[in-house]
Parts: C-alpha cells; sequence; structure tokens
C-alpha cells in the first residue's frame, strides 16, 4: 500500500510525471485507471494538472484528479499541483520547458519525501537532453537525487523477477567506466546490493560480480583490472560476511544468475547489466535508486517521444514501479 509513519498517518508514495513532451503522463494515468480505488488512495502524483488531464483524454482513462488535502471520490487522484509557464508542450518536442519541469516536479517530491509527507517516488522518464537545455545538469535522475539529496553517491539497481543487476558506473563513457571500477567503488556497490536485498526480504543474498574484462582479463591477457581491482572488492565483501563472488565473466554469470545460482549480478558499466536486464524483462524491469535517505523507483524505458501523445505507450512498467515503491515504503515503516 504506502508507508505509514510514527505518528500513524498513512503517508503516499509519490509519482513524478516526468517530461510532460513525453510518454510518462499517459503511462502514470492508464497505470491509475488500471489500479482498483484501494490502491489509488496510497498515491500522489506530482505534476501539472492540464498535462495530466490532458494524457487521460488522449488514453480514454476514466480518472480525475484533486488537490493534495482535499476530499475526494475514490476514482480521483492527488495531485501536488506545479504551474509550470508554457504547459502543455506539443508532444515529442524537445524544449527546455519539459527539462525545467521535469526538474521541478522531482526536486518536489524529493523535498515531500524528506519531510516525511511521502512515503518515496516513482519517477516518470525524462529526457537528459532538455534536462540539461534547461541548466539542470545532471546524468540522469540518479545524479540529480544524489545532488538534491546531498548523497555523495548513489547505486543505480535493475530489478526483474528473475534478474537483478547494481551497477559500479551508469552514465559515463566506457573509458570513464574502467577508471571508476576502483576496489573501493565495486566494494561499496556489492555492500549497497546486499543490504538492500536484505531489506526486501532475502536472508543472505548471493551476489555475482561480474569482471571487467573478456574471461576476467584470462590472467593477465586481456588486462589485469580484474585481478588488481575488482578480485580484492570481492574478497574484502566476503570477509565482511557477504556471500560475494567473483569476477566472474560477465559472457556467462548473467545466464547463471537468471537460471538461479544468484540473486544479484554487479555489473562494472551501463550496457553490462542493461543489455541482459533489457532482454529478458523488458517491460518488467524496475529501476531502483540505493545509497540515497529516501526510496526512488521507475520505469526502465525513456520518453519515447516518437509515440507520445498516441495513447500507445504501455504502462505495466509503471505499474511494476508502483508495486516496487509500495514494497519498499513498507519496509520502512515496519524499521
Amino acid at each position: 500500500m504506502s508507508g505509514e509513519g510514527r505518528d500513524g498517518r498513512v503517508r503516499p508514495v509519490a509519482i513524478t510525471l516526468g517530461d510532460p513532451a513525453g510518454v510518462g503522463p499517459e503511462v502514470i494515468v492508464k497505470a491509475l485507471a488500471a489500479l482498483d480505488p484501494g490502491e489509488r488512495a496510497g498515491l500522489m502524483v506530482v505534476g501539472t494538472r492540464s498535462v495530466l488531464e490532458r494524457a487521460a483524454g488522449i488514453t480514454g482513462a476514466d480518472i480525475a484528479f484533486h488537490a493534495r488535502g482535499e476530499a475526494a471520490d475514490e476514482q480521483s487522484v492527488a495531485i501536488e499541483e506545479i504551474a509550470i509557464d508554457g504547459l502543455p508542450l506539443p508532444f515529442g518536442k524537445l524544449d527546455p520547458i519539459g527539462g525545467e519541469a521535469a526538474f521541478r516536479y522531482i526536486e518536489r517530491a524529493v523535498r515531500l519525501t524528506e519531510a516525511g509527507e511521502t512515503a518515496g517516488i516513482v519517477t516518470a522518464p525524462i529526457n537528459k537532453e532538455a534536462l540539461n537545455l534547461a541548466g539542470h545538469h545532471y546524468d540522469g535522475h540518479t545524479g540529480m537525487l544524489a545532488a538534491l539529496t546531498g548523497s555523495k553517491s548513489s547505486f543505480m539497481l535493475l530489478a526483474s523477477e528473475r534478474l537483478k543487476a547494481i551497477h559500479v558506473s551508469t552514465h559515463v563513457s566506457l573509458r570513464t567506466a574502467i577508471d571508476r571500477a576502483s576496489t573501493e567503488r565495486v566494494l561499496a556497490t556489492i555492500r549497497a546490493g546486499n543490504d538492500h536485498l536484505k531489506r526486501i526480504g532475502y536472508e543472505r543474498p548471493r551476489i555475482a560480480v561480474a569482471g571487467i574484462n573478456p574471461h576476467c582479463g584470462e590472467n593477465g591477457l586481456f588486462g589485469d583490472e580484474d585481478t588488481k581491482f575488482i578480485l580484492p572488492a570481492v574478497q574484502q565483501a566476503k570477509a565482511e560476511g557477504i556471500d560475494a563472488a567473483g569476477p566472474i565473466p560477465a559472457d556467462t554469470v548473467y545466464y547463471r544468475a537468471y537460471n538461479g545460482a544468484f540473486d544479484l549480478v554487479v555489473a562494472e558499466y551501463h550496457d553490462q547489466g542493461h543489455i541482459p536486464m533489457k532482454l529478458v524483462a523488458f517491460d518488467t524491469t524496475v529501476n531502483v535508486s540505493l545509497g540515497l535517505p529516501i526510496d526512488r523507483t521507475s520505469v526502465d524505458h525513456g520518453t519515447a517521444f516518437d509515440i507520445a501523445g498516441t495513447g500507445k505507450a504501455n504502462h505495466v512498467n509503471m505499474l511494476a514501479a508502483i508495486a516496487y515503491a509500495r514494497r519498499l515504503a513498507a519496509s520502512r515503516a515496519a524499521q
């Protein structure tokens, strides 16, 4: 459902609208319409009502919105209204107004969650180019959320039913990713993944750490990063009592994890984790930010400007992100 604080108040999960020119508003209203009234009561949208109402008209979603704190019927969903000049935008248009709107939605949701007004955040997709055109220079949600919450760093976890991957680095060049795969960062990633899986019910998570070079460097033939940096991180994790294995060649580790040998794979860079996840669970993978003082989940797809405004966007991923956020809210309330 949603999170209940120590004062007994039920706190809703906040859903941010994303880039208003993309498919975010459409997948949000379709997902909300698919939920029963009791489930909708535990949710709140942070966004602009005119954009949501336009999306409801396009998709045929039988949903209405009311201001946060106001009484409403069971078909209506609470909204924290963020007024943005220039909205609604034309569909599929790259515009700094869209980037500014996306930032302000997220910023407000973060502040509400930090204040204990909401139990966590589900984010609809943003456009990184529009975000930067608006003067907000982040690599995406993960970096933005770390900055807004004052966190030193955060980790991207992609979660599906049969396969989960956490990333040592994400939106950087491959050359930079190799440099970032230090013993300290790999170890921190292992720890973050282990802590998260324990939180959601894994008693002793089995964590596989992927190698960064082909065949983990083949004893130095294809590079020595695996033995110099990744192996020591795995050894330290084991010394701390974490059930970690590796480095394991990336071309076999996901097959083994998918078939039950491991609960989580530590991916050394973006594509090493994203490609297998999107292959096996494109519509149901949830993007989860770890290492933050607040909980955040997201759909694992982009703004899809090419189909924005058609009503065709699939909302299954949004439903999965909402369900995962509720799971995290329940676990935090139980702590």
